[in-house]
């Protein structure tokens, strides 16, 4: 239940001015808590089997749970199994979950034998002020608040069988955890998410309310290995990431190119109908502009090590002038910056719209990289808005309707919105009280015009303003974060930027952050899951492609080809010495949109077949109107999977 706002086991002890609610188990609340109870089953189990095991931390995440361990030696799939029957035996064992509050000494002396559990306890304060490092959440342990240990209790004996320090709360018993439970896989992860600390040995799992809910989230995992980015850019030949080059690093070969370059070249033109310019920005910069714009403070772990550059010596080998440290950037608006700062700008500049496709290089540990969506060279369509105080609404509702519209024509329609809210402790954020209500207002109501579902996250702002997050969700319901909108006062006033108003007084602008895409690899991966591979006609790579019935008919059919070409249309005859099967079954396995067809009837008819992703087939088609019908295709975006996706 939530007691007052707070969480609560069901066992708290309430009083007639409280304010109760119920919390369901298949609601998002109910679902974390029954994905951290079945996380203690889990570690129970593990000593149950291994009592040498040491544990870590266990907390829910999205879709499931996971624990970390110190064990002698690695977990295999065997291990699951033998874990699963185990944690089947607790969980039909209806052990009570017993909440219990301790001191810090109290806590020591009971988990004397587990050093991470000790060095929590040292943690308490910071973790209950949100100083977790990275996704370890240390905070399902421990708080800044009282410390607490559950118990799970023999229900028949009443005895303690096994404890662990946690916030909770928990489910009254390890009976309702139910069967809509299963352990995934195993991994290796850092203890606290640092490479400087001891690898630990990870294991996945998942909980849902019921065991119909597993099996479709089961399904989705299906269909989305299925649609797994990576291995279709294998399949579809789209990019691959060469050992030669490096880890995180892609090279975009011919046929994904082609997907790239639409993308960017859809992306550039609405920019600049809207108002956007285009700029260019170096790739390195000498290590005062990060110092400058607080990157090297706040991000230097995110950003790969210097490379010392413009040192001089003498014929004897002497320095005649000391070398500096440039850095690749990791972001791209300081350069944006700069180019705002190179002359006096007016209130009649602005806003002032600057857009880029700017590489930039993130030095990610190898474990957290995941093929296009988490890289370490990647581009960013970024774009810097400068702007008075006055112009921050209308300016941000326009990004937001811009982002939104543009995301449609590439298929995606269902949005939701997040606006990030300043902390509570002061300490934590810089400003005025007027800035903040103000900006905060400004989104608030950008958001509200937008018509989407809006979802108010308290405390998760940047230190320096509020942002809009717009995410969407997939053809198999997974959410994205894709577009950012981020106000941030806090870099004119490093740089020093100024406007003259209309008063002739110099005044700061505001910048907004805004990516539409985040990283154009990240949302090449998106789209490419979301399409199955199978993109709209406009995006494919090949959008036609001429299979002759025979060798005698593909002159015929090749100036068919020919024709569309000419059209803007990427088509191409295939005259291999595949039989004309295989080289239907070839181009259905690329997902080309269109296979046109032709034999005798249809060269003395002047026509041609379609055949579609479906299978399905259309025959007598005159030329002119395939023609007509393929452009239309293209120009609406349409996705054509059936013969009934290309009537008008």
């Amino acid at each position: 239940m939530r007691v007052n706002g707070e969480l609560k086991d069901l066992a708290t002890n309430v009083t007639e001015t409280d304010v109760v609610e119920p919390v369901a188990i298949d609601s998002p609340d109910g679902l974390s808590i029954l994905r951290h109870s079945t996380a203690h089953v889990l570690a129970q189990a593990v000593q149950a089997i291994n009592p040498e095991a040491k544990l870590g931390i266990g907390p829910p995440v999205t879709d499931g749970f996971y624990y970390d361990f110190d064990v002698a030696e690695t977990f295999t799939p065997e291990d699951l199994k033998a874990l699963d029957k185990e944690m089947a035996r607790i969980v039909r064992g209806g052990q009570r979950f017993q909440r219990r509050v301790v001191t810090d000494e109290e806590a020591r002396a009971e988990l004397a034998s587990e050093p991470y559990k000790l060095e929590l306890i040292g943690l308490k304060g910071a973790a209950g002020h949100g100083e977790s490092s990275g996704d370890d959440h240390e905070s399902v342990e421990v708080g800044a608040g009282e410390l607490t240990i559950y118990d799970n209790v023999d229900p028949k004996s009443g005895e303690t069988v096994w404890k662990d320090l946690c916030r909770g709360p928990h489910l009254p018993n390890t009976r309702m955890i139910g069967n809509g439970w299963s352990l995934t896989r195993l991994a290796a992860a850092y203890w606290r998410g640092s490479e400087k600390n001891p690898q630990l040995q990870r294991i996945y799992g998942t909980a849902w309310a019921t065991k119909d809910e597993l099996r479709a989230y089961q399904h989705r995992l299906e269909e989305a290995a299925r649609r797994d980015h990576r291995k279709l850019g294998r399949e579809l030949d789209l990019f691959s990431f060469p050992d030669e080059i490096g880890s995180g690093l892609s090279v975009w070969h011919p046929r994904g190119g082609v997907v790239r370059m639409e993308m960017e070249q859809h992306a550039r033109r609405r920019h600049v109908a809207d108002g956007y310019t285009y700029v260019y920005t170096p790739h390195i910069s000498k290590e005062d502009l990060f110092l400058q714009s607080n990157h090297l403070i706040t991000y230097k772990e995110g950003m790969f090590p210097p490379i010392r550059m413009d040192e001089e010596r003498d014929a004897d080998g002497n320095v005649t002038k000391q070398g500096q440290d440039y850095y690749l950037k990791p972001m791209n608006c300081p350069m944006h910056i700069l180019i705002y700062k190179e002359r006096g700008r007016s209130y009649r500049d602005l806003p002032m719209r600057l857009a880029e496709n700017g590489t930039v290089y993130r030095n990610e540990l190898s474990g957290a990289l995941h093929g296009l969506t988490r890289v370490r060279g990647f581009t960013q369509d970024d774009s810097h808005l400068f702007v008075t105080p006055d112009q921050l609404e209308e300016e941000a509702t326009k990004v937001i309707a811009f982002v939104i519209s543009m995301l449609r024509d590439f298929g995606l329609d269902d949005f939701e919105l997040e606006l990030s809210l300043r902390d509570d402790d002061k300490e934590k954020w810089i400003g005025s009280d007027e800035f903040w209500e103000y900006s905060t207002n400004a989104l608030r109501n950008v958001a509200r015009t937008s018509g989407l579902k809006l979802t108010e996250m308290p405390g998760e702002a940047a230190f320096y303003g509020p942002k809009i997050d717009l995410k969407t969700r997939d053809a198999i319901g997974r959410t994205w974060q894709l577009s950012t909108v981020q106000v941030d006062p806090n870099l004119p006033e490093r740089f020093g930027l100024e406007f003259t108003d209309r008063d002739g007084q110099k005044k700061r602008p505001i910048m907004i952050h805004r990516a539409l895409f985040g990283s154009i690899e990240r949302f090449f991966a998106i789209l490419l899951e979301h399409y199955a591979g199978a993109f709209p006609v406009w995006l494919a790579p090949v959008q036609v492609v001429g299979i002759p019935v025979a060798d005698e008919y593909a002159p015929y059919l090749g100036a068919i080809i020919d024709q569309l070409k000419g059209a803007g249309v990427r088509a191409e005859l295939d005259v291999s010495d595949d039989r004309m099967q295989k080289k239907i079954r070839t181009h259905t396995q690329q997902k080309v949109p269109f296979q046109l067809i032709a034999g005798e009837n249809d060269r003395a008819a002047e026509t041609v077949s379609f055949r579609f992703r479906d299978g399905s087939q259309e025959n007598g088609v005159p030329i002119a109107e395939a023609v007509r019908r393929i452009r239309l295709a293209i120009d609406e975006h349409r996705q054509v999977v059936t013969k009934a996706d290309l009537e008008e």
